[in-house]
C-alpha cells in the first residue's frame, strides 16, 4: 500500500467524524454573526426609571428590537412573539431580557414605553434618549429609521429584525421579522447553553 493511500485511509474516519459532529451540532435559526462581535454598548433612559445599558444585562441573553409605540403592525407583532417566546422558556425566561429601543423619541417617553411594553410583558424594558444619541446607536447597529408622513401625523419606517446578544455581550445573530416564537425559543436555548 502506498503512503498516500495509507494516509487517506487513516484520514477518512477523521473527516467522517468531523462531518458527523458538525451535522449533530444544532445551529441557530436566525442569521448568525460569524464570528460574533462585541455588541455596541449604549446609555439610554430606561422605561424602568434606570439608565439602560447593554452591560446591565451581562449574563443574560438580550433580544434587542427597535420600534415605536404608535407602530400599527410590525412592533406589536414582534413584541407579542417575544412575549410568547419568554413564556415558553419557563424558568429560563429570567435569563432573557427583551430591550425595545424607540425610533420615535418625540412621542415615546419612558412612561409611554413602560405602559406600552407592559401590555406584552412587564419584564420588557424600553429605551429612549435624545434624537442624536438614538441616531448614533442606530448607526452602530446598522439600523435605519425614517419618518413618513401619514395624514396629519407620521409613522416611522424602520429595521424590523431582532438582534440576539449572548450572555457575554456579543452580537450572535439577527432574526428577521415574522419568525415564530419557537424559533426564538430554539435560539435562546442554544445561547443560554454556551
Amino acid at each position: 500500500m502506498s503512503f498516500v493511500r495509507f494516509a487517506v485511509t487513516l484520514l477518512i474516519p477523521v473527516w467522517l467524524a468531523a462531518a458527523a459532529a458538525a451535522a449533530a451540532t444544532p445551529s441557530l435559526k436566525a442569521g448568525a454573526f460569524e464570528p460574533p462581535r462585541q455588541a455596541p454598548d449604549f446609555v439610554l433612559r430606561g422605561s424602568d426609571g434606570s439608565d439602560l445599558t447593554l452591560g446591565r444585562y451581562r449574563g443574560k441573553v438580550v433580544l434587542l428590537s427597535f420600534g415605536f409605540t404608535h407602530c400599527p403592525a410590525v412592533c406589536p407583532t414582534t413584541l407579542a412573539t417575544l412575549a410568547q417566546a419568554r413564556s415558553a422558556l419557563g424558568s429560563a425566561a429570567d435569563r432573557v431580557q427583551v430591550v425595545f429601543v424607540t425610533v420615535d423619541p418625540e412621542r415615546d417617553s419612558p412612561a409611554q414605553l413602560k405602559s406600552y411594553l407592559a401590555a406584552f410583558d412587564a419584564g420588557f424594558v424600553g429605551g429612549t434618549g435624545k434624537p442624536e444619541v438614538l441616531a448614533a446607536m442606530r448607526r452602530n447597529y446598522g439600523v435605519v429609521a425614517e419618518k413618513v408622513p401619514v395624514g396629519d401625523s407620521y409613522a416611522v419606517d424602520h429595521t424590523s429584525s431582532i438582534f440576539l446578544i449572548d450572555r457575554e455581550g456579543r452580537l450572535s445573530a439577527l432574526m428577521p421579522y415574522g419568525r415564530d416564537a419557537k424559533d426564538f425559543v430554539h435560539d435562546v436555548k442554544l445561547l443560554l447553553a454556551k
